[in-house]
């Protein structure tokens, strides 16, 4: 009985020997991880030139952070100045420091998750 003859898979969707993952040689991933790499380099090169500003307890505290964290300014109400509200003016800036680290995070993951598809990169940013 002869045997049924073997059909190769369309280009597309054969495996590349590279953990299953098909479409296409080694330099063509190789490649496009270049070109991603370079891709995630200009967006953190913009990110450091974003400027974000977060303020808490209706303006009475601003921070501006880059996109990279690097906290540039705090202002304050100078009402907050008083000896007595000491407690509460450094609540507010924890609370303005933290928020507006956040803020810039979400906003980063944001612009590389356009270049990264979604793929959860540990230690990216």
């Amino acid at each position: 009985m002869a045997r049924p003859k073997k059909r190769k898979a369309p280009r597309g969707m054969r495996p590349s020997g590279l953990g299953g993952l098909g479409g296409g040689s080694r330099m063509d991933l190789m490649a496009q991880v270049q070109k991603m790499q370079e891709e995630m380099a200009k967006i953190q090169d913009e990110l450091a030139e974003e400027v974000l500003e977060v303020s808490v307890g209706g303006g009475a505290v601003r921070v501006t952070i880059t996109g990279q964290q690097e906290v540039r300014s705090i202002e304050i109400d100078p009402e907050l100045l008083d000896p007595e509200e000491i407690d509460m003016l450094q609540d507010m800036l924890v609370a303005a420091i933290n928020q507006a680290i956040e803020t810039s995070q979400a906003r980063a993951a944001e612009r590389l998750q356009a270049i990264t598809g979604g793929l959860s990169l540990p230690g990216l940013l």
